[in-house]
């Protein structure tokens, strides 16, 4: 049956529901919405939470420092490019505290080469070790058996950079620079080492107790090793300097074997 209602009608009655809030337009047949609700698509909650949350920047893989400093200290082929692997590695805490790198001193290719603790002040200041009083009293101790640091004695250290507060080093500390410690003696070639004080005996020796260990020859990094008392602890402790004048005559015993 065709609607009576010519569209002009039709038209007024359209604005004449409107007028009264009409807002939706409905089909001739009913539709059964409880019917619809089990039909309707579900939503993946997780779906929906994984494509609306934020993207997290992944993090990149923790770095080992101690391997970075082994595969630093392995591309070192002299002691210039050494010194230079050095002071290029950042993953020591300790350089942004210090003022200066303290790399070594003496004489490179010398028999002898004395493995130190850390930098105090002045070898921070200075950029060389043993150069304070300590320093002076082992420029006395090596003369007292006919050597110098200027032309029979190579010289560095555990750290090359200080610590705050002259504390001890860390074992993290001494794990990473031990690659590059290792390295430095491989490259300085010496047929002596003299290991002063507990931490250069714990990073080369892996023990600590310098007064046990003081005194006796030992083997590590295939050379001979003598743990004697840092001059520092003797500068407090003088009346232990008649241990450290044994431990250097038996130095220079040592060394005219060879």
């Amino acid at each position: 049956m065709e609607s009576a209602l010519d569209p002009h009608a039709a038209l007024a009655l359209l604005e004449w529901q409107v007028e009264l809030g009409v807002t939706e337009a409905i089909g001739d047949a009913p539709v059964d919405r409880y019917a619809l609700a089990d039909t309707a698509p579900r939503l993946d909650r997780a779906a929906v939470v994984a494509s609306t949350a934020p993207a997290v920047p992944q993090k990149a893989p923790a770095m080992d420092p101690v391997q970075e400093a082994r595969k630093a200290a392995a591309s070192a082929t002299a002691l210039p490019s050494l010194r230079q692997a050095l002071a290029e590695f950042d993953d020591c805490e300790l350089k942004k505290g210090a003022r200066n790198l303290v790399f070594a001193d003496g004489m490179p290719g010398s028999r002898v080469m004395i493995i130190g603790e850390a930098p105090g002040r002045d070898e921070d200041r200075e950029g060389r070790p043993f150069v304070g009083r300590a320093g002076q009293l082992l420029d006395r101790m090596l003369a007292a058996i006919g050597l110098d640091r200027q032309k029979n004695v190579y010289i560095t250290n555990v750290l090359p950079w200080r610590p705050p507060q002259n504390r001890d080093p860390l074992p993290l500390e001494i794990g990473m620079m031990k690659p590059f410690l290792e390295r430095h003696v491989a490259l300085a070639q010496p047929q002596v080492l003299v290991l002063m004080g507990n931490i250069s005996c714990d990073a080369v020796l892996g023990k600590r107790g310098i007064t046990r260990l003081r005194g006796q020859w030992t083997q590590a990094m295939n050379l001979p090793v003598m743990p004697m008392f840092h001059p520092a602890y003797l500068l407090r402790q003088p009346q232990m300097k008649r241990q450290a004048w044994a431990d250097l005559l038996e130095l220079k015993a040592k060394l005219r074997e060879q």
